[in-house]
């Protein structure tokens, strides 16, 4: 499996541009999943229905299950943080890409999400682990570098990124052990 997160503050950018690459990845026959790290509450369920009763009630886990999806919700007993590999460690093993937000200091390699707009510092002077820079506004970066500047408007762009780079990209768990 191949992983990539990808890093940036928020309205840099992120979920846009992951939610473009999923079926940019998935044309190719790949096989796409999200690790997604929440910084509040995260709700899945609403009041009222089944899996929200059971959790309500007390259950540590719920699984629920369709013909189109299986979801599976643990609630922790204290405040409990799981790191990135615990969550990719999860995962079914037949995944290809694993696109993972919102662990921006992770020790995964990650593309750089960055917007001038948004008035926040850039990452990638002082993160080893940035690859490659997807920017609307390669121009106004703070620091010239050699790694690789993405057009962040141009989804295609990015994943012939990932694609011809998928051998760094290869997910090794007992690096992360």
């Amino acid at each position: 499996m191949k992983v990539v997160a990808f890093a940036g503050f928020s309205g840099a950018g992120k979920t846009t541009l992951i939610e473009q690459l999923i079926p940019l990845l998935r044309a190719q026959g790949l096989r796409v999943s999200v690790v997604k790290h929440a910084h509040h509450g995260l709700e899945l369920d609403q009041p009222g229905k089944d899996t929200w009763r059971h959790r309500e009630a007390g259950a540590y886990e719920v699984v629920a299950a369709s013909p189109e999806r299986l979801v599976l919700m643990r609630e922790f007993e204290r405040p409990t943080e799981l790191s990135v590999h615990d969550l990719i460690r999860a995962l079914h093993p037949g995944v290809d890409w694993v696109l993972v937000e919102g662990f921006r200091d992770c020790n995964l390699i990650k593309i750089e999400v960055w917007r001038a707009s948004t008035g926040c510092a850039a990452r990638y002077p002082d993160d080893a682990f940035v690859a490659a820079i997807a920017t609307d506004s390669p121009g106004q970066m703070p620091e010239t570098t050699l790694r690789p500047v993405l057009n962040l408007n141009h989804a295609p762009a990015v994943a012939a990124w990932l694609l011809d780079n998928e051998d760094r990209l290869e997910y090794v768990p007992e690096a992360f052990l």
